[in-house]
């Protein structure tokens, strides 16, 4: 029997919440709803544990790419506790997604985020 998809599109929903969450204080409220206090955040620019450090994370993204958002393309694929998914990084203002990737997750019992393994699978040049 396929196991129910909800546990997966809401952590990653609530993982794209916190990613795209500009504001300090409701960046750190989305944080703490996405992982686990423990969790942690890997990426090939990144490896980071805990809140301070995901929150730390997602604001030098938004300093590096002012107007852009995180978006999910595709469908979310998991199995046990761990799910995968794809993403662009969108420019606002003109819709360019001039960087791309794909992310595991790995899940604990509540939901929360536990670990995220990230792959760039597009970079512009000099980013």
């Amino acid at each position: 029997m396929p196991a129910s998809t909800d546990r997966y599109d809401i952590a990653v929903a609530r993982y794209f919440e916190a990613w795209n969450t500009r504001q300090p204080d409701a960046l750190a409220r989305a944080v703490a709803l996405a992982w686990n206090p423990q969790g942690g955040y890997t990426d090939p620019l990144a490896d980071v544990r805990g809140y301070e450090g995901i929150v730390a994370v997602v604001a030098a993204a938004h300093a590096q790419f002012p107007g852009f958002v995180f978006r999910q393309t595709g469908s979310v694929d998991g199995h046990h506790d761990t799910a995968r998914f794809s993403w662009e990084l969108v420019n606002e203002a003109d819709g360019s997604a001039p960087v791309a990737g794909s992310d595991v997750i790995t899940l604990d019992a509540e939901g929360q985020i536990v670990s995220v393994l990230g792959f760039l699978d597009r970079v512009p040049a000099g980013a």
